[in-house]
């Protein structure tokens, strides 16, 4: 498995899991190419034999980094994906200087927030009926960079 920026090329292949993934709530392939070409977006793909395994999508805003999306082709989940998009993305944020990456996520999909929680992400926040299905939002958060590294547990607060 290779992990590599987007290139314009994989915006057809990430529109593509978009749509197996989150049905009509994924992104259409203008979407994909507006995140891919957009100012303060990151987007790395993992691939393996010039297929789109999985990909993930940052965006600066302010001072943190928000994880837009991530995405792992259904063949392809618990084996280590996931784990190495989000290592890419929050290297990244780090090396660029910020400290903090957020993200939101269903409260009923477990698997993401299991996901998440053992990548170090915490919940900070609840947006109620967020989702047009009605579920909750989850807001959480963890450090990246050097507020990672302080030698102290993380709660979210600061």
């Amino acid at each position: 498995m290779i992990l590599r920026a987007a290139a314009p090329e994989d915006a057809p292949a990430i529109a593509a899991l978009e749509e197996t993934l989150f049905g009509s709530d994924g992104w259409t392939l203008s979407s994909v190419l507006a995140e891919i070409s957009g100012m303060d977006r990151f987007v790395v793909v993992a691939s393996e034999r010039e297929q789109v395994l999985g990909y993930a999508i940052t965006m600066r805003s302010g001072d943190v980094v928000d994880l837009r999306r991530v995405g792992v082709h259904p063949s392809r989940r618990r084996r280590g994906v996931a784990h190495a998009l989000l290592a890419a993305a929050t290297d990244r944020a780090g090396a660029e200087g910020f400290e903090r990456m957020l993200l939101e996520v269903g409260a009923q999909n477990v698997a993401a927030l299991e996901l998440y929680a053992g990548e170090g992400f915490v919940e900070i926040d609840r947006r109620e009926r967020y989702y047009r299905d009605g579920d909750d939002a989850v807001v959480m958060c963890r450090p990246v960079g050097r507020a990672a590294h302080k030698g102290r547990e993380w709660r979210g607060d600061g």
